[in-house]
């Protein structure tokens, strides 16, 4: 596995990173790691994906059929598990 060394990391970011690694009960070199891979994970997706065709994207195949939400009565809220 490869190493990285950062040298110039002031103490309050330091601080930050121990606090943070703290809350998510891992060392700071895991909660680095963590951080990196969030950060690139999306890295090769398109820049002029939007958020709406994202979403989209995430929920195809869920079931709905198209114009279904369209025929939804919205007027009133509705609890789920009362239906």
């Amino acid at each position: 596995m490869a190493q990285l060394l950062v040298r110039g990391l002031g103490q309050e970011t330091k601080t930050g990173l121990q606090a943070r690694a703290a809350r998510h009960g891992q060392s700071m070199e895991a909660e680095a790691r963590d951080i990196l891979r969030d950060a690139l994970k999306d890295e090769g997706r398109p820049a002029d994906v939007g958020l709406g065709t994202r979403i989209a994207a995430r929920f195809a195949g869920i079931g709905l059929e198209p114009g279904e939400l369209e025929r939804i009565d919205w007027s009133e809220p509705r609890n789920p598990f009362e239906e």
